[in-house]
């Protein structure tokens, strides 16, 4: 049934059950009497009501397609408004349900190619960096250490200062090469690149502590990237905001087969802050191998970032792989 229709019938009983009571045995006086006008204003109140609560049965189906309109992530996929019944609402439910996965795979599509991207310009900027301004620092440093052999002694200390500042600014250069490309998971695996990144994060005042299990899954690349990946923006985030002292970094082998990823601190917590760049870019990510990330509030205080690869669920398909080409 339409929903005009509907409304209508809705309507037209109430108005039906008006006209009954009008040919039935109630009379009204001129003027009206307390009595009459009571039982007159409790009829309308009645019909009001009646109406309402009808009109509200009605339009039900309605009001849950709006409330899952609003709530509609597509960094949360898989939410869809239930289909109740026939008619025009079902119709447009259904057909809203429909957008929601167009949208989804467009959007895993889209995010696949940019990020395809980032990984890329991120291996272009950290090679043009190892390349060009380390070798270009190296050479500096060459020089001043030759100037520096051959200065007078009122000038050496400077000189040496002025090496040491060379050689902090070329370690930093070669830390963000580093960062930008996880040359180790390439080369050594993911396990090898988990213990690397906790080992680069650990400070004086934060410990942090890698639990990788043995004899996990084989994993494609594109799942390992994205594990990377998801494990760097969770220490970075703690290492910036969470004002924590020591963070658990867990690999291991989930009772489904799949590999989850945990990355616990012991800071301040999340609280209610929306998600930030760093957190939809992690959602992002995970979407593009079908895993399920979590962040939320730890058992005993600070965040805990969960990443379920959920080995078995087919991601959505995409035209861009993950993986960056090799740049000359």
């Amino acid at each position: 049934m339409s929903l005009y229709w509907r409304i209508f019938l809705l309507n037209a009983s109430v108005l039906v059950v008006a006209v009954l009571l009008l040919l039935g045995p109630v009379t009204v006086s001129t003027p009206v009497l307390l009595g009459e006008a009571i039982v007159l204003v409790a009829g309308l109140v009645a019909m009001l009501l009646a109406n309402a609560f009808l009109l509200r049965l009605g339009l039900a189906p309605l009001q849950r397609l709006t409330r899952a309109m609003r709530t509609a992530d597509l960094l949360r996929p898989g939410r869809r408004a239930v289909v109740a019944g026939r008619g025009e609402i079902a119709d447009l439910t259904r057909t809203f349900n429909t957008m929601l996965d167009r949208l989804e795979v467009e959007r895993a599509t889209s995010t696949a190619r940019v990020l395809s991207a980032q990984e890329e310009e991120r291996r272009r900027i950290a090679q043009e960096l190892h390349d060009e301004v380390g070798q270009t620092l190296t050479a500096v440093l060459l020089q001043l250490k030759h100037t520096a052999n051959h200065a007078p002694d009122e000038l050496r200390t400077e000189l040496h200062q002025a090496q040491e500042t060379t050689r902090a600014g070329l370690d930093e250069i070669r830390r963000i090469a580093r960062r930008l490309r996880p040359g180790v998971l390439e080369e050594l695996g993911l396990h090898s690149a988990l213990r690397s990144l906790a080992s680069e994060f650990s400070t004086r005042g934060l410990t942090v502590r890698p639990h990788i299990e043995p004899g996990l899954p084989k994993l494609d690349h594109e799942t390992e990237l994205v594990l990377y990946r998801v494990a760097q923006e969770g220490l970075t985030n703690t290492a910036r905001h969470a004002a924590a002292t020591a963070v658990d970094l867990r690999l291991r082998r989930l009772a489904d087969g799949a590999v989850g990823l945990l990355v616990r601190d012991n800071g301040r917590g999340i609280g209610t802050a929306p998600d930030g760049a760093g957190l939809s870019g992690m959602r992002e990510r995970a979407l593009l191998i079908g895993a399920e990330l979590t962040v939320r509030e730890g058992a005993e205080g600070g965040t805990e970032v969960h990443l379920n690869t959920r080995r078995g669920r087919r991601a959505p398909e995409r035209t861009t792989p993950v993986r960056p080409r090799e740049t000359s």
